[in-house]
């Protein structure tokens, strides 16, 4: 199985500006990102990016850049102009690892290649967790995801699905504890792609579902695309989007060391 990891990789962000090149530990998250990438089976690993202060840390620890466009409206896109540029075959698998995941295993980069690589019948492959509080259960910011008995995705929300009516109260809350039967799953937003599938992806218009969650995902399904989807093989730290989160992966990594 032969795949590449991209890393989009953006230097505005409103909660933590200039989050690619915050210190973690003394590297920066980008360079932390990168090797966790680089620890994988990936054949090559990519950072895009179309800021110029990125490329030049990326570079100055030895990895490989691909400048993108500063007018792309997701990461997919951007993913799609770097397959085009390295021209990149419709088979190829390529791997989206967020770049403010610098905790992430890669065991599961190679998990999410070889589930799409192992299903024909999907275009796009991702994962989940399982949800265990009813808190993060009814949290919009956790994309929810439900999929069928074969692992192919049925649904992606922001919304608490599926919904066990028969426990739900007057406020559309639940009761202190997840009903036993109940396995909610947490969208885990790394993505495997063959290329002819991104080459696609940006000839399409946002679809309807797209733009009522805000999930570029939805897309794919909206087509016809289907997505494999299947529980990670090790725990995935969420992302950086604080500068709490931030400090949580320092605090991490200092007792790891």
């Amino acid at each position: 199985m032969s795949f590449l990891v991209v890393i989009p990789a953006r230097y505005s962000s409103t909660r933590l500006p200039g989050k690619p090149l915050r210190d973690i530990a003394g590297h920066t998250m980008i360079e932390r990102v990168y090797r966790q990438a680089q620890a994988s089976d990936a054949e090559r690993v990519i950072v895009a990016t179309d800021d110029q202060r990125i490329a030049d840390v990326v570079t100055g620890f030895g990895g490989e850049v691909c400048m993108t466009s500063a007018d792309h409206p997701s990461g997919t896109d951007r993913l799609q102009e770097v397959a085009g540029k390295l021209q990149l075959a419709p088979e190829q698998i390529v791997v989206n690892v967020q770049g403010d995941e610098p905790l992430i295993p890669p065991s599961v980069i190679n998990q999410v290649a070889a589930n799409l690589a192992g299903n024909s019948e999907a275009g796009v492959s991702t994962l989940c967790e399982p949800i265990e509080t009813t808190a993060d259960f009814a949290n919009p910011n956790i994309v929810k995801v439900v999929g069928n008995h074969t692992g192919m995705a049925l649904y992606f929300s922001r919304a608490p699905i599926p919904w066990p009516r028969d426990h739900a109260i007057e406020q559309g809350g639940l009761r202190d504890a997840l009903p036993e039967q109940l396995k909610p799953m947490r969208h885990i937003g790394i993505y495997g792609y063959r290329v002819e599938q991104l080459n696609r992806f940006v000839t399409w218009p946002a679809a309807p579902l797209e733009t009522i969650e805000c999930l570029e995902q939805l897309r794919f399904m909206w087509q016809g695309v289907g997505i494999h989807v299947a529980e990670a093989c090790a725990a995935v730290p969420g992302g950086v989007d604080t500068p709490e989160d931030l400090q949580r992966v320092i605090d991490e990594l200092e007792r790891q060391q």
